[in-house]
């Protein structure tokens, strides 16, 4: 009996132990996100979710890729060493005036490849004096964006691997697939090889080329349509939401009116009509559409976020003590209705790429010779089996693509819910 006690009491000990351990443990969770603000709560639990970083890394490498392609997708040499030691570079003439239908996209994206890494490289020697940073920040993309606007494109159709092979005093140094987006040959529709390791499509372009400059235009599409979406709802519903009474209820009719309009088959209208009346920038109309008829549904969200939070205490006594309307809408009301827009944005993205790649697909979105995955699915559609490549690679990319953004939305959404 006594032995049994003793047991008893030793049990009891550790538990207690225990116990006061898990006791510490959480307290000292606890004092590591007292001081956190909001967001950055929010950005930790949206790193404890697994789908969401994996949709956050695609993503990521994505852009990376596509702000990149000119460095390792290129058919032009990169640098040229003549015999007497000068240097030239056919490459860079490209990169500031490229040569395509779709110019606006491609000027966007050699743009950021230079501004990325400047802004990287400010930060680091301005980190601890933002004061100064943001003024040399400024300075410098607008030096950049001198050269994309000065030069003009010149039309050049040389091939520059032969000229390569035949110039033995010279040396040429390609990119890594030594192809462009552009460049046809009497090769068509080739299995992957390892020439072409996507193989090619129904002229001879190289289709691992073409997917790496097509997910330029479903990212620009992507981003720029959500972009003017997401301006549009959230004042439209900040405003309509605080203001509420007759402003509110017309803001709402024409909101309703707005949704009614089924927005592919208007895309389908204005492309055709476009189309018709010759026009060479297609994506731009394609975003224009996708982001003026995009935006109800997110008004809508932000409006009855915002009629929650105007009865809160904090905006009653903004309005008691006479703050302007503007502060109350942009310092205290966006602030804590933003977390429902975040997810809206992400999900839009989505949905904008999936249209920007079905209008492609129907012969009504980005034209030939601009490259765009829904143009590729498109020449499998006659033999699916037999141009199986056609077919793999950009529903692939289109699936990977969708899918990560998605799983980034509900990443957001659960690290702003906190019954989750």
């Amino acid at each position: 009996m006594e032995r049994l006690a003793e047991q008893n009491e030793q049990v009891q000990a550790q538990a207690q132990f225990q116990a006061q351990d898990q006791a510490s443990v959480s307290v000292e969770e606890t004092d590591s996100t007292a001081y956190l603000t909001p967001g950055q709560l929010m950005v930790r639990r949206f790193f404890h979710e697994k789908t969401a970083v994996c949709g956050l890394v695609f993503v990521i490498l994505l852009i990376l890729s596509a702000v990149a392609a000119p460095l390792f997708v290129n058919g032009k040499p990169l640098l040229i060493v003549a015999a007497d030691g000068a240097l030239s570079s056919p490459a860079l003439r490209d990169f500031f005036a490229p040569d395509a239908q779709e110019v606006f996209v491609e000027k966007m994206f050699n743009w950021l490849f230079l501004a990325i890494p400047a802004a990287l490289i400010l930060y680091g020697c301005f980190r601890k004096r933002k004061r100064i940073f943001w003024p040399v920040l400024a300075v410098t993309l607008i030096l950049l964006t001198i050269p994309f606007c000065v030069s003009k494109s010149q039309m050049t159709q040389v091939d520059w691997r032969k000229v390569a092979a035949e110039d033995n005093a010279s040396k040429y140094y390609f990119a890594a697939v030594p192809y462009g987006p552009f460049e046809t040959s009497p090769d068509t529709y080739a299995m992957p090889s390892k020439k072409h390791p996507f193989g090619t499509d129904n002229v001879g372009r190289d289709v691992f080329a073409r997917m790496t400059y097509g997910a330029r235009v479903s990212l620009a599409v992507g981003f720029l349509a959500t972009a003017i979406e997401l301006v549009l709802g959230t004042m439209i519903g900040l405003f309509s939401g605080y203001r509420g009474g007759r402003v509110d209820l017309a803001v709402q009719r024409l909101v309703e009116i707005v949704i009614c309009f089924p927005t592919f088959l208007l895309l389908l209208i204005l492309m055709s009509i476009m189309l018709d009346y010759g026009t060479r920038q297609s994506i731009l109309l394609v975003i224009f559409v996708l982001g003026m008829t995009g935006w109800p549904g997110l008004s809508r969200l932000v409006r009855g976020e915002v009629l929650k939070a105007r009865q809160m205490a904090y905006i009653q006594s903004c309005e008691s003590l006479g703050v302007p309307l503007h502060s109350i809408l942009f310092k205290h009301l966006l602030p804590n209705v933003s977390g429902p827009i975040f997810v809206s944005f992400a999900f839009s993205i989505a949905g904008a790429i999936l249209s920007e790649n079905s209008l492609s697909f129907l012969g009504f979105g980005v034209q030939a010779p601009s490259a765009s995955w829904g143009e590729l699915l498109k020449q499998a559609f006659a033999d699916p089996l037999s141009y199986w490549n056609l077919m793999l690679w950009p529903g692939l990319a289109i699936f990977l693509c969708v899918t990560a953004f998605n799983f980034i939305a509900d990443g957001i959404r659960r690290s702003i819910d906190l019954k989750s």
